[in-house]
């Protein structure tokens, strides 16, 4: 269980490789300090901050960002080092928040590299500070430990630096202004002043002559970072009004250097030559991870950028219309028609530049797509991707796995790949309730439901796959037994922890013992008795299947069932639910919170998911093997052959 740490209280550290997350509100500046024995900073050569990203064993973000992940090896840090402040502050940018009093509390967090989190600390009480240092890690009897400190300072960053012995504190922190300016005019003029959201994201791509935009956040944005919560859409992203490339600078994306080419005249330049893992991590899994992301923050931010220079284009051909029509005189004759046709004629050379634009930026990514979908380990590779016929199972468990495709319409060639990190945080809902096709037609209904759980089955066997032999399990519950047919991998390869159970007596027994784990792993957990389990009690992880949710459950099962969508996850168990919601209308209110809880997938392309950026509704495709292909059976095969030799 993470620790929720208050001012002041400290933490024990137990690993040396952990992330250090950041979540703001609005834009915030990140850094790190490194100080002696004595709490001294001796230079600025010991600081981490945008216009120096990297120390041994150090890496955070370039830019201002809503959200941050600062990379951290204690092991690597020099034996010096005694204590490693982690801070924030606001950017001194025109127009600008002044204080951290006017916002939401900041909050950080130390996150192992599995994902679990360590220990958080939201910094509340703040009113005049514009830089304060979160969060503290340091050594104590040979160990590390950390601490929430909390302490602010309304003369920003040149206070702080001041306050932790560093000579050069003033231009220090004037060369972190400057380097974050930089970062934030890559993207748009400089000197423009903010405007209304159209406007803003519209500027980079209508042209010189609108109002002006606002400076628009740099890439530095993790796979959950919202600049739409600071009031600026990461759309602005696209491309200036010179027409120049877009400036893929994603804090886990490195820029390729483009090949070598023989002595010729120098061609303009463009975009760099995708290279897989062009990303920053510990292993390479972690970097194509934090690539794919990158592409489809990249993806969001064009597309956004697209949509809101179309819509100001319109309103602005609206308004210029509405202007000159409002005098009786142009509404007829030549005059009006020649108002009207130069109305238009602007409002399409600004969307063809918009289109343009956005072109050029997909064909970027389509070329990136093309290098890194062959690159992909098994966990984030599709079922077609040849990797699979070199499958062994792994002996560790992978960041994250693939659970389906991504696209966009104005994209619809490009796929990008949907990743969720390793352990599930939610549990999976495969919704089997009738909706119309692309093509607006509705499928049978036990057609659709058959491909849900086909979809679901293809899920289990991806997740199994991506764990080490008996350390992940799958189990069914299938009351009317219709599922048979699409359990048939499953059940053939012989996975399975258990037969599926049937029958009001089986949902029961499966309910009744999953819950009774998921109870005596808390309470051995809470009370810091791992070893007083009782004998024989599997403590793998478990995924528990529910094929058309709510037949055969009673009141209780249903209660037993949101208790393990509940607390299951902290604990090892995941639920996959297979369910129309309409089937379970009678149960009222009582489920929402069980529906709202899952993570909603469909079997058919579905576009219900959207971003935290800018809202996007992001079309959704299932993961499932190509017809006729026996790659899911192979793969199971492996499974079962090395859970057997574990024995």
């Amino acid at each position: 269980m993470a620790a929720e740490l208050m001012r002041g209280q400290n933490h024990p550290l137990s690993r040396n490789r952990i992330e250090i997350r950041i979540s703001a509100d609005v834009p915030v500046v990140a850094g790190v300090t490194l100080a002696d024995e004595n709490g001294q900073v001796r230079g600025a050569d010991r600081v981490a901050h945008p216009g120096s990203p990297a120390l041994p064993g150090i890496e955070v973000s370039r830019q201002a960002a809503a959200e941050h992940r600062l990379a951290v090896d204690l092991g690597t840090v020099s034996a010096a080092v005694h204590r490693v402040s982690v801070l924030i502050a606001l950017p001194t940018t025109p127009g600008g928040l002044l204080r951290f009093g006017a916002v939401a509390a900041p909050r950080a967090a130390v996150v192992g590299l599995d994902g679990t989190e360590v220990a958080g600390y939201t910094l509340t009480g703040l009113d005049a500070e514009s830089a304060v240092v979160a969060l503290e890690l340091y050594r104590r009897q040979g160990a590390w430990k950390i601490r929430a400190v909390g302490q602010g300072y309304a003369e920003g960053l040149t206070a702080l630096f001041t306050d932790q012995g560093l000579p050069e504190a003033a231009e220090l922190a004037g060369g972190i202004e400057e380097a974050v300016a930089r970062g934030m005019a890559r993207s748009v003029p400089a000197g423009t002043t903010q405007t209304d959201r159209s406007r803003r994201t519209a500027a980079s791509v209508a042209g010189p002559d609108l109002p002006g935009a606002a400076p628009a956040a740099d890439s530095a944005y993790d796979a959950r970072t919202s600049p739409a919560a600071s009031g600026t859409p990461a759309a602005a992203q696209g491309s200036t009004p010179t027409g120049g490339p877009v400036d893929y600078t994603h804090p886990k994306r490195h820029q390729a250097s483009p090949p070598t080419a023989p002595a010729a005249p120098a061609p303009a330049e463009g975009p760099a030559s995708p290279v897989a893992g062009d990303a920053v991590g510990w292993s390479m899994d972690e970097r194509l991870y934090n690539q794919v992301w990158g592409m489809f923050e990249d993806l969001a931010r064009s597309t956004a950028a697209y949509r809101s220079a179309v819509d100001f284009a319109e309103s602005r051909m609206e308004k210029e219309l509405d202007q000159v029509l409002s005098d009786p005189r142009n509404r007829l004759g030549a005059t009006g028609d020649a108002a009207r046709d130069a109305a238009r004629a602007r409002q399409a050379q600004l969307a063809d530049q918009a289109r343009a634009a956005l072109d050029r930026d997909l064909a970027q990514l389509t070329a990136e797509s093309e290098v890194v979908e062959p690159a992909l380990p098994p966990a984030y590779a599709r079922w077609d991707n040849p990797v699979w016929h070199g499958y062994r199972v792994p002996t560790e468990p992978p960041m994250a796995v693939r659970l389906g495709d991504l696209h966009l319409p104005e994209s619809a060639p490009l796929r990008i790949p949907m990743l969720v990190r390793l352990p599930l945080e939610r549990g999976l809902w495969i919704d089997s309730g009738l909706a119309p096709t692309a093509d607006g037609a509705f499928p049978d209904a036990g057609e659709l439901r058959h491909l849900a759980l086909q979809t679901a089955v293809a899920l289990a066997a991806r997740l199994l796959a991506a764990h080490p032999a008996g350390e992940f399990g799958v189990q069914v519950i299938d009351p009317a037994g219709a599922g048979a047919s699409a359990l048939a991998p499953l059940m053939g390869a012989g996975v399975l922890t258990a037969p599926p159970a049937t029958g009001a007596a089986g949902v029961a027994e499966a309910l009744g013992r999953l819950t009774e784990r998921v109870d005596l792993v808390q309470m051995a957990v809470r009370g810091g008795a791992a070893d007083a389990l009782p004998p024989g009690l599997d403590t793998s992880r478990q995924l528990l299947i529910v094929n058309d949710f709510p037949h055969g459950f009673d009141d209780r099962a249903v209660t037993q069932l949101r208790y393990l969508a509940d607390e299951g996850p902290d604990v090892g168990v995941h639920l996959l639910l297979v369910a129309d919601r309409e089937d379970a209308v009678a149960y009222g209110p009582l489920l929402d919170p069980l529906w709202r809880s899952l993570m909603r997938l469909t079997p058919v392309a579905d576009d219900h998911l959207a971003d935290p950026w800018v809202g996007h509704a992001w079309t959704y495709e299932p993961c499932l093997a190509p017809a006729g292909s026996l790659v899911l059976q192979q793969v199971l095969t492996q499974v079962a052959i090395a859970r057997t030799k574990r024995m």
